[in-house]
C-alpha cells in the first residue's frame, strides 16, 4: 500500500500552508498518509528533528513517498541518511528545498535566524548514502521565493539526479504568502 509522509518546515505545523489541502486530497483518494507536527518548530535543531523521525518512522518501504517542505526537505535528506542499508522508498519530493539561503535573507532575517539555520547549511549531508536508498527525487521551487535561490535547483540535479519543477509566483509555498493547494505536488504524488 501507498504511503505519503509529508515533513513541514520552521515555524509551520502539520496545519500549515498546503498541508492541509493536501492531506484531504490524499484522504480523498484514500492514500494513507502522515504529516507529523515537529518538536521545536520555532528553532529547529537536526538532531532533535532526525531523533523525531527515527522514533516516528518506522514503516519505511519501497511503497513510501516522503515529502518535506522548506528545512523539512533537509530533515527528510538528513533522515534518509540515516536508514539501514537495505532499506529502499519509492520517491522523495522536496518542496523549497535549500541547502543555502540567499544573501538578502541572512541580512534581513538577523543573528537569532542565522544561529538557528547556520547548522543546517553546515553541516555536510552525505549524498551518496541517500541515493542509495531512493532513486526518484523532485524538487519543486518557486522563481519567487524569498528564502530559497534558485541556484539550489543546480545543486539537487547534480548531487541527486533530481527532476525540478520552477512554478512562477509562489513565494515559499506557505500560507502567509496565499499559498494554500498546491495541486503541481498532488500531481508528482499520484505519478
Amino acid at each position: 500500500m501507498e504511503k505519503v509522509i509529508v515533513i513541514h518546515g520552521w515555524d509551520a505545523t502539520s496545519k500549515s500552508d498546503f498541508h492541509p489541502w493536501l492531506k484531504k486530497e490524499l484522504d480523498k483518494r484514500k492514500i494513507w498518509n502522515y504529516f507529523p507536527d515537529m518538536p521545536n518548530t520555532s528553532e529547529p535543531k537536526i538532531d532533535e528533528w532526525i531523533l523525531f523521525l527515527k522514533k516516528h518512522l518506522k514503516e519505511i518501504d519501497k511503497e513510501t513517498i516522503i515529502i518535506g517542505h522548506s528545512i523539512g526537505c533537509q530533515a527528510v535528506l538528513r533522515f534518509i541518511e540515516t536508514l539501514p542499508g537495505n532499506i529502499q522508498i519509492k520517491r522523495c519530493i522536496l518542496v523549497a528545498p535549500w541547502m543555502h539561503l540567499d544573501k538578502q535573507t541572512i541580512e534581513e532575517e538577523g543573528e537569532e535566524v542565522i544561529a538557528i539555520a547556520k547548522p543546517w547549511m553546515e553541516t555536510p549531508i552525505e549524498w551518496k548514502k541517500i541515493k542509495n536508498h531512493c532513486e526518484d527525487f523532485v524538487c519543486i521551487f518557486s522563481d519567487n521565493d524569498f528564502y530559497v535561490p534558485l541556484s539550489n535547483e543546480k545543486l539537487f540535479k547534480e548531487k541527486l539526479n533530481a527532476k525540478t519543477i520552477v512554478l512562477n509566483n509562489r513565494y515559499h509555498f506557505d500560507g502567509g504568502n496565499g499559498i494554500s493547494e498546491l495541486p503541481e505536488l498532488l500531481k508528482e504524488i499520484l505519478k
